[in-house]
């Protein structure tokens, strides 16, 4: 049988790897400059902490995980024949993949809160899994690298996320959007046309403006029971344009019956605000028809798009003051954002942006002659990785050409060789496999001139 992988994942080789950990390097260190601190959580949590945290769509896209020996021991042979999925996964399943970072960070909040000390930061990068649709930059198997700060309300804590973001990007030389708007303002906004209850339905339709357009959005609030007039009400609210500035001071008009919606508006503005002292590399954005799909977010959210390559949301985040509470633990608002690291992964490779020093190469190889030759190359090796020099020795005595095509295919950039003319002067001959230069170096040579 020819081995095989599931649909929407992906095995990554060394030179993959080389440029992911790049990438998780680079934010690793971003966040840290901030005092953010790591932590890892199970890639199974218990589906009662995972169920209805997603809403109606995410908790269909929940991989559940059976239960281990007899997990039809509980069901019935009625139960099997009437084929309802859900039902029956509520019996045969207790565990499944996490489907984000977040949601499992709340869980460990809540279970760990008496060693924590708040406000507390994390950082946290592991793969997260959805039973989605495989496509062109959505997989079911991906990395997240989520940073959130829970235990503190204040909006210095959404600033300094969007300066990391920045950053982030900015490290990586990719341009990008960075996209923000506010649950408040879109609660208001549904206030305002008499559809309060149906503000998740309405996020849900508007955040998809971007992949199916105004039209199909509107049908769908109209699927879901908005009548035409207060569709017509939200059609200059989402087609808004304008200045940050502007924009917010025409929804504050629109909105200053709504309470809520007035207090989405004052903090989108001071987060702005902040942030035009910030010198940030990178545009940002006030949308409102930015929703970001999940219930979980009460207050700020965050998008952000490449600019120079056709591809979704690179990362996301939000304010979300209601969600440890679900775990028992009420009153401890968190704000944190996800960078997307798949779709970094695609947004660099197809910029070429990696930098040729972070992809981790073997610097020298060193090519086997034999017994004495190895012993004759050894000390020297160890030398040089001693000092900071990734380096191998050929570890068997193989044709020459074998060992030069094995450098070529590693893109090694130095071999060494020592036969017998260089040991009987105590030297190597160091060749330059990119011009194809040659020269006759002892151990302090050849360890500067790699070094260089």
């Amino acid at each position: 049988m020819k081995p095989s992988i599931p649909k929407g994942t992906r095995d990554f080789g060394p030179m993959e790897m080389a440029k992911r950990n790049y990438i998780f390097n680079t934010i690793r260190e971003v966040y840290a400059l901030y005092g953010f601190q790591q932590i890892e959580t199970p890639a199974m949590e218990t589906l009662q902490t995972l169920m209805g945290k997603y809403g109606e769509e995410g908790d269909k896209l929940l991989f559940k995980v059976l239960n281990s020996g007899d997990c039809l021991a509980k069901v019935t042979d009625e139960e099997l024949c009437e084929r309802n999925p859900m039902h029956i996964a509520a019996k045969i399943c207790e565990k499944g993949l996490r489907y984000d970072l977040t949601v499992p960070f709340a869980r460990y909040v809540v279970m760990h809160r008496e060693e924590l000390q708040f406000p507390f930061k994390r950082y946290q990068y592991q793969a997260v899994w959805r039973a989605d649709r495989p496509q062109k930059g959505s997989y079911r198997e991906f990395y997240q690298f989520d940073g959130d700060v829970v235990g503190s309300d204040s909006l210095l804590n959404e600033v300094e996320l969007m300066q990391i973001i920045d950053t982030v990007f900015s490290r990586f030389g990719v341009r990008v959007l960075i996209k923000i708007n506010n649950r408040k303002i879109l609660t208001g906004i549904a206030e305002t046309i008499g559809a309060a209850d149906k503000i998740v339905d309405i996020t849900v339709a508007i955040d998809k403006l971007d992949k199916i357009g105004l039209d199909a959005v509107n049908a769908e609030l109209r699927n879901n029971g908005l009548s035409d007039e207060q569709i017509e009400k939200i059609q200059p609210i989402i087609s808004l344009s304008g200045s940050n500035d502007e924009k917010l001071t025409t929804i504050e008009t629109v909105l200053k019956a709504s309470e809520i919606g007035l207090k989405g508006v004052e903090e989108t503005r001071f987060i702005l605000d902040t942030l035009k002292k910030s010198n940030l590399q990178n545009e940002i954005e006030l949308d409102l028809t930015l929703a970001r799909g999940l219930n979980y977010y009460t207050g700020a959210i965050f998008e952000v798009k490449a600019l120079d390559v056709e591809i979704g949301s690179i990362t996301g985040g939000g304010r979300y003051d209601n969600l440890t509470g679900i775990f028992g633990l009420p009153n401890v608002s968190g704000v944190g954002i996800s960078f997307g690291v798949d779709r970094i992964f695609d947004v660099l490779n197809a910029l070429n942006a990696y930098p040729t020093d972070a992809l981790d190469t073997t610097q020298v190889l060193f090519i086997n002659f034999g017994e004495c030759e190895m012993a004759y190359c050894l000390p020297v090796v160890q030398r040089l990785r001693e000092n900071g020099i990734r380096t191998e020795l050929y570890p068997d005595a193989a044709k020459m050409k074998k060992q030069m095509s094995f450098a070529n295919a590693k893109q090694i950039p130095f071999v060494a060789l020592a036969g017998e003319n260089e040991m009987a002067e105590g030297k190597f001959t160091l060749k330059n496999m990119a011009t194809g230069e040659q020269m006759l170096v002892d151990g302090d040579e050849l360890l500067k001139i790699v070094k260089g």
